[in-house]
């Protein structure tokens, strides 16, 4: 082989379905979709807002799958956002030294 390896860029790509979605990200879209598509056959499209709303749960969940760069997609990044949001943000040092500190007095 001449010294030359082959090390895959991206190997938990092959364990998506098509390289991008999970399970997960396809049945929220697939029920984003069937909620339009419902809508659409129900609602009377007369206005542009009545057809915003109709068309709102696929362009919503859209979004959530779409993506992105250094993460898997929308969805991953406002729960990480929410999680980093609402978690302890003050640290509290426990390190090895924790239980040898001394208390000192002021003279």
């Amino acid at each position: 082989m001449n010294n030359q390896y082959l090390i895959p860029a991206n190997t938990k790509k092959g364990q998506l379905i098509l390289g991008i979605f999970r399970p997960f990200d396809l049945i929220l879209f697939g029920i984003g979709i069937f909620v339009t598509v419902l809508l659409l056959a129900i609602m009377p499209l007369s206005s542009t807002l009545v057809t915003v709303i109709v068309l709102s749960p696929a362009i919503i969940t859209g979004f959530l799958v779409m993506p992105v760069p250094n993460y898997h997609n929308m969805l991953n990044v406002i729960m990480e956002a929410y999680d980093f949001l609402t978690s302890r943000q003050m640290y509290r040092w426990k390190g090895w030294c924790y239980k040898n500190v001394k208390k000192y007095k002021r003279k």
